[in-house]
């Protein structure tokens, strides 16, 4: 088990200052070569995505509360594991703008420290709300957004929704939220609903990833009850076979389509086992949380540049 003291402000990592380049991942002026991999050259879009990456922050000999954004291991999860294979799937609808920040360690998620790590949390949201209200400034320039994250970084996007969205003027420049790994229902906002096809915007969309036919210990708690999209059909289909998936983005930077059906429960995204090399080994695997969002990459590359291309429509000047 982790062994930690109680959380202490005065022993957190240097605040971040979004005004030095350095302190943001991704960047329009900045691509990293991972993003060049598998996307290609930045090419200047219309629209913007704020992403917000998931929790990298797993050390278990680390006693730390939140993660020091200028240690190299961090930056280069961030890199290798979130802008490649997760933040890759906005980039042929929108421009991509991703901040480090001091995410909180994984243990804030565990039972026995949880209540321990609030502020932790809270430190790392704080990190998130001053890199956009600095992108806001700074950079948008009166773009529509689409707001994106996974896991610990959908948290923070939730938090940026109420705040800066829901029932505010920007959300009129809302192209839509990805809430992605984490439970999300209608009732935590007042004005912003989950979007119920393809080409809606102005909402949000949301899901779970777990293998069919099995459940997670925290089913209970953890998913049932949470707005669940189907990531494939983005309607209320509830069971999509693998003929329409557009495609896992897999380990070797390449994307299989037609790999995977779905079945949607209560709270959750069943998926078959990804017809993918090393297919046996994904068969041992039941929890699909890591691949959340590469399991439908080329779908939700698609889908950005359908309601981009909505917002558009329905704001013609």
């Amino acid at each position: 088990m982790y062994k930690t003291s109680e959380f202490d402000i005065s022993k957190a990592p240097p605040k971040p200052d979004y005004s030095l380049k350095e302190n943001w991942a991704v960047l329009p002026d900045q691509w990293p070569k991972v993003l060049e991999e598998i996307v290609g050259p930045h090419e200047s879009k219309e629209a913007d995505v704020f992403f917000i990456y998931p929790t990298l922050f797993t050390d278990k000999k680390n006693p730390a509360w939140n993660a020091n954004f200028l240690d190299d291991s961090i930056r280069n999860a961030v890199y290798e594991k979130s802008a490649a294979f997760q933040a890759s799937a906005w980039c042929k609808a929108a421009n991509l703008y991703m901040p480090f920040y001091r995410q909180a360690h994984y243990r804030i998620f565990v039972d026995s420290y949880a209540e321990k790590g609030v502020e932790a949390g809270i430190l790392a949201y704080e990190d998130v709300k001053a890199a956009f209200e600095y992108y806001l400034e700074n950079f948008n320039n009166g773009k529509p957004i689409i707001i994106a994250g996974h896991s610990q970084g959908s948290l923070h996007a939730k938090k940026l929704i109420q705040e800066f969205f829901d029932g505010k003027p920007l959300q009129k420049k809302l192209i839509a939220a990805y809430l992605v790994g984490v439970k999300i229902e209608n009732s935590m906002f007042e004005n912003i609903q989950a979007l119920e096809s393809p080409e809606s915007i102005g909402g949000y969309v949301s899901w779970n990833s777990y293998k069919k036919n099995n459940l997670p210990k925290r089913y209970e708690q953890w998913y049932k009850g949470g707005v669940t999209t189907n990531p494939i059909s983005w309607d209320g289909e509830r069971n999509t076979n693998e003929n329409i998936h557009l495609g896992v983005l897999y380990s070797d930077k390449k994307v299989y389509p037609q790999s995977l059906s779905i079945k949607i429960i209560d709270g959750m995204v069943w998926c078959s086992v990804p017809k993918v090399p090393k297919r046996f080994l994904m068969s041992f695997i039941k929890n699909y949380h890591f691949a959340d969002i590469n399991l439908f990459w080329g779908d939700i590359q698609e889908n950005a540049i359908l309601r981009t291309e909505a917002w558009f429509n329905q704001n013609k000047i």
